[in-house]
């Protein structure tokens, strides 16, 4: 059974339609990533399930319930939301930024007691913040941010994440970090909604990948039957390198196909 659903969801902004009646879904103990070029549509639908994007038609359901109907409080507690890029405008230090992520946890004036530290702990060492936690967020770099944005979102302990390129901005060491922590999330009886560039690290880690084009799902399914070379031509124009490492597929982009000119034919 999937535990976050859409149906038919058409998305129009500015008069464009972003998304054409996208049918996607999550079952518990998945890691899905949404991959795709530039301008598919993937922000858009991870905002979608979030309930934080208006939809013109078609509708979503978390655990087979509308997600609007869900009150705020209760959707806080079982969904978290990681935008891209970790925009945070507000002066406050690490461990206080992490502390918001409990906040659905908590009724109005309730002291936070042993559980809600010990569960902003765990959250600051899986995301590897817990020796930023005197600092200022404003002061972190772009990577370090995104770092404690995940630690907010894992704070709360939600049976749903949502990632918009959660690793853009990360040193290699902590890219494979993030991907373990979220791949231990639905380990764990969690779902993972991840959009991702990185088409290795969408191979190694995810159970299924939704290829986007053009505000549509064009391809749903285990990376090995989307991860093709005809298929990577026809979504992102470019030949590919493949191979295998302890019998894990991995993918290299190698060169970008030649772009039609525009000339009419002799």
């Amino acid at each position: 059974m999937m535990l976050l659903k859409a149906r038919g969801v058409s998305v129009r902004l500015g008069g464009r339609l972003i998304l054409d009646k996208v049918k996607f879904g999550i079952a518990e103990r998945e890691l899905v990533g949404l991959i795709g070029p530039n301008g598919a549509g993937k922000t858009t639908l991870l905002r979608v399930l979030a309930n934080l994007q208006t939809i013109e038609s078609g509708d979503v359901r978390f655990g087979g319930k509308p997600i609007a109907a869900i009150d705020r409080r209760t959707r806080a507690r079982k969904m978290a939301f990681i935008a891209q890029g970790a925009p945070c405008h507000w002066p406050l230090t690490v461990d206080r930024l992490v502390a918001l992520g409990r906040l659905p946890h908590l009724t109005p004036w309730q002291r936070p007691g042993n559980e809600t530290a010990d569960a902003i702990h765990r959250a600051m060492c899986a995301a590897d913040v817990a020796q930023l936690a005197s600092r200022t967020v404003t002061s972190l770099s772009a990577g370090e941010r995104t770092r404690a944005m995940i630690a907010r979102a894992l704070a709360g302990d939600p049976k749903v994440l949502l990632a918009d390129e959660p690793i853009a901005t990360l040193d290699p060491v902590h890219q494979l970090r993030v991907m373990d922590l979220l791949r231990d999330r639905t380990r764990a009886g969690g779902a993972v909604v991840v959009v991702l560039h990185d088409l290795s690290l969408a191979a190694r880690y995810c159970d299924r990948l939704a290829l986007m084009k053009a505000g549509k799902i064009v391809l749903d399914a285990p990376p090995p039957e989307i991860l093709t070379p005809d298929i990577l031509a026809r979504a992102y124009d470019i030949n590919a390198v493949f191979g295998q490492k302890d019998g894990e597929l991995f993918v290299v982009p190698w060169e970008a196909l030649p772009q039609p000119t525009g000339e009419p034919p002799d």
